[in-house]
């Protein structure tokens, strides 16, 4: 490809880039804002003392933890409208947006739930038997004692599965949905007047290096400023 074909496609190719970030960035967010506190109203399921909601809670994480998120998506999106006959979605971008978001708050809370539990039950118990002498009560151990300690102990491996999500976004395009591969990609079948050009594809790869080195730096700088958590 000629230089003067490479100036005269990029704006077009950049254009329609910029366009499935903001798809991908959509996905990300609206992910974590439904899956970060599932996570946790799953995790006090899954440690729960009444027995049969605790084992209910630990089957459904090991099974969505188990099985991979595309097969995950292609069965929340497809299962109502080919085997209920009714498909909730919708059609067009907006149901399969909804659908994927679907999948993903699922499988991610799920995730998260574990690290949540963890950074729990990571908390010295003889901190929160303190407590009780100090005649806090279960909300106030938990909220001033518990929560902050663990939030220290979570962002570390928290961190981790955000910046994982960033890449699983593009798992999305499995039903269609036009996140930033599948913008790239279009260029190679045909987009906007443009076909079998590959460069556009090794472009979206800025995006996401771009995205998590961010990611990357804001997660060091929360690290150090909960430096003082340190037991």
């Amino acid at each position: 490809m000629s230089f003067n074909n490479f100036a005269e496609q990029f704006p077009v190719v950049f254009s329609a880039l910029n366009s499935g970030f903001l798809q991908t960035l959509k996905l990300f967010f609206v992910t974590l804002l439904g899956s970060l506190p599932l996570g946790l109203i799953i995790a006090f399921g899954s440690m729960s003392r009444f027995k049969p909601l605790s084992a209910v809670t630990r089957v459904i994480v090991w099974i969505v933890r188990g099985s991979p998120l595309m097969i995950q998506m292609l069965i929340i999106y497809f299962f109502p409208g080919l085997v209920l006959h009714n498909n909730i979605w919708g059609g067009g971008e907006q149901g399969r947006f909804i659908a994927a978001s679907v999948a993903f708050i699922l499988n991610y809370a799920c995730y998260f739930s574990e690290i949540y539990r963890g950074g729990i039950q990571g908390v010295p118990v003889g901190q929160q038997e303190a407590g009780q002498v100090l005649g806090l009560s279960r909300s106030q151990i938990f909220f001033k004692i518990t929560l902050l300690q663990m939030i220290k102990r979570i962002v570390p491996p928290m961190s981790n599965e955000i910046i994982t999500l960033v890449k699983d976004t593009s798992l999305a395009r499995i039903i269609a949905l036009q996140e930033i591969i599948w913008a790239g990609q279009a260029f190679m079948k045909g987009s906007h007047g443009i076909s079998g050009q590959i460069w556009p594809l090794f472009f979206t790869v800025v995006y996401y290096l771009a995205f998590s080195g961010i990611l990357t730096l804001l997660f060091g700088y929360i690290e150090k400023k909960m430096d003082y958590f340190r037991s």
